[in-house]
């Protein structure tokens, strides 16, 4: 997709470890998770389609070698996948392996997920994102889409015990399957609920006011609505009060909204370039929108 970007010179392709969401100013923001206390980024990173590449094609793999890099360099933690995704958690074990302990390994809070409607093969599926991740548990365990989520529930509780997973939970998108959702949050204790929400589908809300409630994290799946958001603000000028949240760009913008409602744990959105990697990481710092600027933007985006 294409963007609006305020970003300086300072960009230039390469030199990602001095890059500007990593020299920018101020303490990254973090959130907590409830159950366990841990903090992490407040943004994360999504796999989607931007990391379903060939791993035999060295400039795809450059490209995606170089939007984690740029990741990691801007203070980000969270990275998230999921077998349904096509190679990209073969991807994401080969990349990760080429990049510095100190990005990678010190930092990484990896994310995936169990995708089968047969409970016996969930087991096998997640030793193989193990394999694939190169990693010896992972951070977060969520059943995809609720697929079968009361017998994938028992394998992901009993990994938790035996510490190949830390957190677990659930996850659901496009505004699908919310009833479901509801009865799955008031039944069950989980650490984490993944869902969309972004100024375009706030329908997820009640679910998320839930999980808090619930003493759940919540991290918020296509925060850029797959990017048809930032089309239709391309070209639009940035609001005056933007400089007051630190803000360059529409996607920092988008990032602070959701960030600010009080539910969100860590917003993951997904890029193939890393000039976009560096604009979403900067919604890392500087303040959020309070109540009062936080619909001013509201209209903006309506608008």
């Amino acid at each position: 997709m294409q963007r609006r970007s305020f970003m300086t010179a300072a960009l230039a392709a390469g030199a990602w470890a001095q890059g500007p969401a990593a020299a920018a100013a101020g303490p990254v923001l973090r959130r907590t998770i409830p159950r366990s206390g841990e903090s992490l980024p407040a943004v994360g990173m999504g796999t989607w389609l931007t990391f379903d590449v060939p791993v035999g094609d060295p400039a795809a793999m450059a490209r995606r070698r170089q939007v984690l890099e740029r990741f990691f360099a801007a203070g980000g933690g969270l990275v998230d996948s999921s077998p349904m995704y096509g190679s990209a958690e073969q991807v994401l074990g080969e990349l990760l392996g080429e990049l510095p302990p100190a990005r990678a390994g010190g930092q990484l809070f990896a994310a995936t997920k169990v995708w089968t409607p047969l409970e016996a093969y969930g087991e096998v599926q997640m030793r193989r994102s193990l394999q694939l991740w190169r990693l010896p548990r992972f951070d977060l365990l969520q059943v995809h889409n609720l697929l079968n989520w009361r017998a994938h529930l028992k394998t992901l509780r009993a990994w938790q015990e035996r510490g190949l997973v830390r957190h677990i939970g659930v996850t659901t998108s496009h505004g699908n399957k919310h009833e479901e959702m509801a009865r799955v949050l008031r039944s069950e204790r989980l650490d984490v609920l993944q869902i969309t929400y972004n100024p375009v589908d706030t329908s997820a809300e009640p679910l998320m006011r839930l999980a808090a409630d619930r003493g759940m994290a919540v991290v918020v799946n296509r925060p850029f609505d797959g990017g048809a958001l930032l089309q239709r603000l391309r070209g639009r000028p940035l609001p005056g009060f933007a400089t007051e949240l630190g803000a360059s760009n529409w996607a920092q913008l988008v990032l602070k909204w959701e960030l600010a409602h009080p539910a969100v744990t860590c917003a993951i959105p997904a890029t193939t370039q890393a000039a976009h990697m560096d604009e979403n990481m900067g919604a890392l710092r500087g303040p959020l929108p309070d109540a009062r600027l936080r619909a001013r933007l509201s209209e903006a985006f309506a608008a």
